[in-house]
Formats: structure tokens, C-alpha cells, sequence
């Protein structure tokens, strides 16, 4: 069911559907951080490939098989596999599935494309031919920093507003079988933009983006901040979350106090991380190793924030466009 709200956003009430189980394998310096569990985790950034690029994709697939193997399923037993990463045409995703016998959409949010993964999922399973759905990211530090900052620029001081790439690969399978965590509700997103063009303030960047859904998700679906015990961002970082909380409270007289952002609760201030973490996994990866972990929250609303971003159209000195996409989760 749609409902328009203002700005015509739609949320969606989910009947009956949930999520699983997951899988998170977390890189070298996650592996090493705030991070109350950790599952899988890898030794180095080559994970055994020769190239980061490569790495990626061999991590995506390992939680795809090793999350397969803990529910002693097959490829047979899931009807839909979505998924996507920061790299160019989402490559990382597209060599990890092939020759994976799953059919296969490709999908792309940029950091907001774990709950985007859990909308489609919650909306396929309305099919009769749908029972079981994978979803997967990834993103990693080094594939990406080659992407957008080429050549790696490790040893050049950035500023303080910057954010770092989030390595990690996670899975998920969502279904109509009765599990732990629901998939009560979603608002989707839509694209806007503040006229800012600095690739290095994200979190500045995706701020509006993420108050407009979190004030449109309250509103289509009659709520208020109490009826959530946690609000969960995705990777503003530190600086991202702080314009952020002060924008809901400006723009729509939010006053956010059961507030965390991701970005914020992964890294060790040991870790030198600028901003905090950012990336497609990074949400998920705090998400299910330290806030589920918790068992302190029983709802809990995750926003994904995505900058819209390329190398190219950066260097053309465009304003970077954001969105984001919010799902409650209700922990049974």
C-alpha cells in the first residue's frame, strides 16, 4: 500500500514480511573497532585477489555462499537476488553473481542502497513466485578510493568533513516466514540537492535529503520521534549528523534525542577515521554487529543517506545530488 505525503513521497506498509538472517564480513580495520560482533572478517585488502576491485567482488560472494550454507540452503531455494556497490555499472555486484543461477537485479543508491535492497525485497514478495529474497552489498576503502579520489591520495592530509570508506560485505535473506526482525514500513526517497559541490562533506551534501524522508516517512504514516527507540542514520558521519539534527530541528521542529548515526558508531577515535565511516556496508555492518547486538531497541528506523555523486560530473563542478530511503524494523 502507497501513501503521498507531502512532496509526493511514498511509504509503503508491509504485510508479514522479514528479514532472516544476515551475514557481515568485516575488513581489517573494522574488524578492529566499535564493533560489539564480528562474523566474517578479512586479514587484508587483497583478500587473496590481486586487485581491491577483485577483492570486492570475492566478498560479496563469500557472504553469499556462507550465509547460504548457515540456513542449509541452495541457489534453488532463492527466487530473487538484489544487490549493488559503490563501483562503476556496480561491477563488484555483477562479477560476484555470475554464474550464480539466482535472478538478478542490479540496483544503485550509493550508501543508500542496503534499504533500498530490503524495499524492493518487501515489495517482490508480493508475488506469488517470490518466496525468498538475497540481499547483498559491499563497499570497500580501496576500490573506492580509486574510484573517486584516483590516484589514492593516502599521505595527503583531507579535511576534517571527509568521510572513509566502510569496508565490508553483507547479506541478507528476507522472506514471508516468520523471523525475528520485521520489515514493518518504508518511505522511499527522492533525489534533491542544496547546491553543494564539495565531494569531501557528504554528510553536509546528504543532510537535507535524510530530514525531508525522515519528516515525510512521520508524516505519511501518522507517527511521531517517540515512536521510534532508535533512529539509525546511515553514514552522515559526524559532521553530517550534527548539520543534520540541526536542520530537523530548523526545517521541521524535529528534536532528535534516540538518535545514532552509523558513520558515527563504527571507528575508534584511534582510527583517524576524519568524519566517521561512510559506504553501502556501513549502515548494515553497525546495524546488525553492534546496535542489534545491543538488544536494547525494539523499533528501530534506518535511513540510508546517498550522495549521487561521480568522478566526472565532480570535476565539472555540479552540485552533488543526495538521497534517502527509510525502513522500520520491528525486533520481535
Amino acid at each position: 500500500m502507497f501513501n503521498k505525503g507531502r512532496d509526493n513521497m511514498a511509504s509503503i506498509k508491509f504485510n508479514n514480511i522479514y528479514l532472516n538472517d544476515y551475514l557481515t564480513l568485516s575488513g581489517p580495520l573494522e574488524s578492529n573497532s566499535k564493533l560489539k560482533k564480528v562474523e566474517l572478517k578479512m586479514d587484508d585488502y587483497y583478500y587473496g585477489e590481486k586487485t581491491f576491485e577483485k577483492a570486492e567482488a570475492k566478498m560479496q560472494r563469500v557472504v553469499i555462499n556462507r550465509l547460504l550454507e548457515k540456513n542449509k540452503l541452495g541457489y534453488d531455494d532463492i527466487d530473487l537476488l538484489i544487490g549493488g556497490d559503490l563501483l562503476n555499472q556496480i561491477s563488484a555486484t555483477s562479477y560476484a553473481v555470475n554464474n550464480i543461477p539466482i535472478s538478478y537485479l542490479g540496483i544503485y543508491n550509493a550508501c543508500a542502497t542496503f534499504p533500498e535492497s530490503l524495499i524492493i525485497a518487501g515489495m517482490s514478495l508480493n508475488e506469488k513466485n517470490i518466496k525468498k529474497v538475497m540481499g547483498i552489498t559491499s563497499s570497500h576503502n580501496l576500490s573506492a578510493e580509486r574510484q573517486f579520489r584516483y590516484p589514492i591520495e593516502y599521505g595527503v592530509p583531507k579535511p576534517h568533513t571527509s568521510t572513509f570508506t566502510t569496508t565490508a560485505g553483507i547479506s541478507t535473506i528476507i522472506s514471508k516466514e516468520e523471523g525475528k526482525i520485521k520489515i514493518e514500513s518504508a518511505t522511499i526517497g527522492k533525489v534533491c540537492d542544496l547546491g553543494i559541490k564539495d565531494a569531501n562533506n557528504l554528510g553536509a551534501v546528504m543532510a537535507p535529503a535524510t530530514a525531508m524522508t525522515l519528516q515525510e516517512h512521520l508524516t505519511d504514516l501518522k507517527r511521531d520521534l517517540d515512536y521510534y527507540d532508535l533512529i539509525l542514520t546511515g553514514d552522515l558521519g559526524c559532521v553530517g549528523s550534527s548539520i543534520f539534527k540541526e536542520y530537523c530541528l530548523r526545517r521541521y521542529n524535529l528534536k532528535l534525542k534516540k538518535y545514532l548515526d552509523a558513520g558515527c558508531e563504527l571507528y575508534l577515535k584511534s582510527q583517524e577515521t576524519y568524519s566517521g565511516g561512510s559506504g553501502p556496508a556501513c549502515l548494515p555492518l553497525v546495524l546488525f554487529n553492534k546496535i542489534l547486538t545491543s538488544h536494547k531497541y525494539k523499533r528501530i528506523l534506518i535511513i540510508g543517506t546517498g550522495a549521487l555523486h561521480s568522478k566526472t560530473f565532480v570535476n565539472q563542478k555540479s552540485p552533488i545530488p543526495a538521497i534517502a530511503h527509510a525502513v522500520s524494523l520491528e525486533v520481535i
